[in-house]
């Protein structure tokens, strides 16, 4: 079947329509030859292929040029691209050094805390300890004052009733004389 489909196609070609000699006219594989030649010519006397040509070339070079500049833009945005990263990496760097810096600066702040916290409370212990030193002291020194008075009035009200009148004019003229000494 194939082959006789295939005989019958090739018996059915126009080239088998043609009759005549094949220079006429009427034959028409001579027309479609010479149609086909002056529509050839008419193309070359009119430029065409040339024009087709420079067209073509213009068309090329236009998309050469296109791609150039692609390829200046994507150079461009690449270089743009790895000046960015190089900034954020500075600026990341950056940021590292002052947050470490802070860190640093918040943790002697914290330390120089402690210790001005530590002698504000030993000034104060010590003021503290001053305070009831002087109040023990001074508690003494009363209560010392106190024991005097009590014993000198004591001793004198005991020296009163035992000495006459010429023991106490005595002992207030030696302790006037030894008031006396004691000034000049």
């Amino acid at each position: 079947m194939k082959k006789l489909v295939t005989l019958l196609a090739l018996t059915a070609t126009p080239a088998m329509a043609a009759s005549g000699p094949f220079f006429s006219l009427r034959n028409t594989d001579f027309v479609v030859t010479v149609s086909f030649l002056l529509f050839v010519g008419v193309l070359i006397y009119f430029k065409v292929p040339s024009l087709l040509g420079n067209l073509l070339d213009k068309r090329a070079a236009g998309i050469k040029s296109d791609l150039d500049e692609a390829r200046a833009l994507h150079d461009e945005a690449r270089s743009i691209l790895a000046s960015y990263e190089r900034k954020q990496k500075e600026v990341q760097e950056q940021a590292e050094r002052i947050v470490e810096t802070a860190k640093r600066e918040a943790m002697a702040a914290a330390e120089q805390a402690k210790q001005d916290l530590k002698a504000s409370i030993a000034r104060r212990l010590a003021a503290a300890e001053d305070q009831i030193a002087s109040a023990e002291a001074a508690a003494v020194r009363e209560v010392r004052n106190s024991a005097v008075n009590i014993a000198v009035a004591a001793a004198g009200d005991l020296i009163a009733k035992q000495m006459s009148a010429a023991e106490k004019n005595k002992l207030i003229d030696a302790a006037i004389g030894e008031v006396e000494t004691k000034l000049h």
